[in-house]
C-alpha cells in the first residue's frame, strides 16, 4: 500500500504488534470463558478448565472457583472480573518492566520543545477509551515526557492545572528543570477533544451530546479560563500558552486550531491533518516538510517561529497514524464506538497508551469526579451490563516513595474509593455487576503496580468463612 513520505512504517509495525498483542489477550477472556462454563458438569472439569486457561490466557484460574462447580454454577460474572484484573497486571508489569513503547528520543524531544519557546507540555484529552492512545500513537510523543490527565469532555480541572503550573515553576527555579527560571519559555497548555467523522452526531463525545461545536467551545473557554487564573494569580506575564487539537476518533485524524495573532483561538480556523496528508503525500519527504511549515506559517504568519515548529512538528507525526490507521484498519476503525476493556479511577495510569482499552476517570474523591465516573459507567453499561457481564474498575494510585506517608495515603485513598463505589452504584455492585482491584505504585522507584485488594478475591474469603 502507498504511504506518505514522512509515514515511520518501520514503528508503525511495531506499535501494531503491541496494540494486538495486548488487546488479544483482553479479549481472549469471554471465548475462553464460554469454552469453561460449557464443560463445568464434567468429570474432569477442574482439570480441563485449568488446562484450557493456561494455554488460551497464559495463566491459570484460582481453584477455589472452580471446585465447587459441580454442585452449583459457576460464578461468571466474577470469574470474569478476576480474569480481566489479572490480564491488566501483567500487561502493567510488561510495561514496566520491559518498557515496549519506549521511543528513545525523550532528549531530543526535550530539546526541540525548548526550541519551540516551551519548557512544559500538558495536554488534556477527554477521557473517552478512544483518545487513550493521542499521545504515544496519534501525536507519536514520548509519553514520559508529556503530562496527560484525562477528564470527561477534556473539561480539565483548573485548580489541578495551577497546582501542576505551581510545581513546575518551583523546580524551574530551584532545580532548574526541565530549564532554569530565567529562560523565556512557557507552559503549553493543550486540550483534546473528539469528534466522528463516520457517524457524528451519536459518536462524538458523550460528554456534550456528540456537539462537536460544544466539545471544541468549551474546551476553548477552560483554556482561556486556566490562563485567566495564572495572570490574576500570579500576574499578567505569568509563562502560558494553549493549544485546542481535535481528534477524529475514527481515523486519528487531527485537526490543530491556528492561535491568533493575540494567542485567542477560532473555533472555525484550523488545519486539518488530512488535508495536509492529501496536499504532500505524492512530494519528496523535503520537500513535503518544507511544504507543511510553510502551510502552517501561512495560516498565521504574525505567529511565534515556536508555535509554528511545533504544530508542524505534531503534524508530521499525526501522518504515520494516519497511515497506521489506514494500514492495519482500512479507511477507519471498524470500533468507531466505545470498546473499552475495563475503566481506570485514580492518579496514574502511565501504561495505558492504547485506544479503547480504558475509561479514565482521574480523581481524588468520587463525588470530585461523580460526572466522569458516571459517564464511565453508562458506558459499561452498554458495553458489558447490557450482557450480563460485570464493570470492571482498576483504583489505582500512584505515590512518591520518598515523601514520608504517602504510600499510607494512596492506600486509603484506594479503599475510600473503593467504599464510595459501592455506595455510588449499590445495585451494580449487589448484583456482582461491578468488581474493582485495588492497586498502587511507587513512581519515584519506578516500579512495577502492587496489588492490594480486589473484591473478587474478597469476595471469596468471605465466602470462605
Amino acid at each position: 500500500m502507498n504511504q506518505h513520505p514522512l509515514t515511520n512504517s518501520g514503528e508503525n509495525q511495531r506499535l501494531f504488534s503491541y496494540e494486538q498483542r495486548v488487546k488479544t489477550a483482553f479479549d481472549v477472556v469471554v471465548p475462553t470463558l464460554k469454552d469453561i462454563s460449557s464443560m463445568q458438569n464434567e468429570s474432569d472439569f477442574e482439570i480441563r478448565a485449568q488446562e484450557i486457561a493456561h494455554k488460551q490466557l497464559g495463566y491459570k484460574l484460582p481453584e477455589s472457583f472452580l471446585e465447587d462447580a459441580w454442585v452449583q454454577q459457576l460464578d461468571m460474572r466474577r470469574l470474569f472480573a478476576w480474569c480481566m484484573f489479572e490480564t491488566y497486571r501483567i500487561f502493567c508489569d510488561d510495561f514496566f518492566n520491559n518498557d515496549p513503547l519506549g521511543t528513545g528520543n525523550e532528549n531530543n524531544f526535550k530539546q526541540m520543545l525548548q526550541e519551540c519557546g516551551f519548557h512544559t507540555l500538558d495536554v488534556s484529552p477527554c477521557a473517552d477509551g478512544r483518545l487513550a492512545h493521542v499521545i504515544r500513537y496519534v501525536m507519536r510523543l514520548p509519553y514520559r515526557e508529556v503530562r496527560r490527565k484525562s477528564f470527561a469532555g477534556a473539561m480539565f480541572d483548573i485548580e489541578d492545572s495551577i497546582d501542576k503550573w505551581v510545581e513546575t515553576e518551583l523546580m524551574r527555579f530551584r532545580e532548574g528543570q526541565p530549564n532554569a527560571a530565567d529562560e523565556s519559555t512557557r507552559y503549553l497548555k493543550t486540550v483534546v477533544y473528539h469528534y466522528s467523522s463516520v457517524d457524528p452526531e451519536h459518536e462524538g463525545c458523550a460528554a456534550h451530546g456528540s456537539d462537536t461545536d460544544l466539545a471544541a467551545q468549551s474546551g476553548i473557554d477552560r483554556l482561556y479560563g486556566f490562563k485567566q487564573a495564572i495572570e490574576n494569580t500570579y500576574c499578567c506575564g505569568a509563562s502560558i500558552d494553549h493549544l485546542l487539537i481535535g481528534l477524529d476518533t475514527d481515523t486519528d485524524t487531527l485537526r490543530i486550531h491556528i492561535p491568533g495573532e493575540d494567542g485567542s483561538i477560532n473555533l472555525k480556523k484550523y488545519i486539518d491533518a488530512r488535508e495536509v496528508y492529501d496536499e504532500t503525500k505524492t512530494m519528496s519527504a523535503q520537500s513535503a516538510k518544507e511544504w507543511i511549515a510553510d502551510f502552517v506559517k501561512g495560516n498565521n504568519p504574525s505567529m511565534s517561529f515556536g508555535m509554528t515548529k511545533f504544530i508542524t512538528y505534531i503534524l508530521i507525526n499525526n501522518l504515520s497514524q494516519i497511515d497506521y490507521v489506514r494500514n492495519y484498519h482500512g479507511d477507519y476503525y471498524k470500533d468507531a464506538g466505545h470498546a473499552e476493556r475495563f475503566i481506570g479511577a485514580g492518579i496514574g495510569f502511565e501504561e495505558i497508551q492504547l485506544r479503547n482499552l480504558t475509561y479514565f476517570a482521574y480523581l481524588n474523591t468520587v463525588e470530585e469526579a461523580a460526572a466522569d465516573l458516571d459517564v464511565g459507567i453508562k458506558i459499561f453499561t452498554g458495553l458489558n451490563v447490557s450482557h450480563g457481564m460485570p464493570v470492571p474498575v482498576v483504583i489505582r494510585y500512584d505515590y512518591h516513595g520518598n515523601v514520608p506517608g504517602a504510600r499510607e495515603r494512596a492506600e486509603q485513598h484506594c479503599y475510600q474509593v473503593a467504599g464510595a463505589l459501592e455506595n455510588r452504584y449499590p445495585e451494580l455492585t449487589s448484583q456482582g455487576l461491578l468488581h474493582t482491584l485495588l492497586a498502587v505504585r511507587d513512581v519515584s522507584a519506578a516500579s512495577c503496580i502492587e496489588v492490594l485488594d480486589s473484591s473478587v478475591t474478597a469476595q471469596t474469603a468471605q465466602e470462605a468463612h
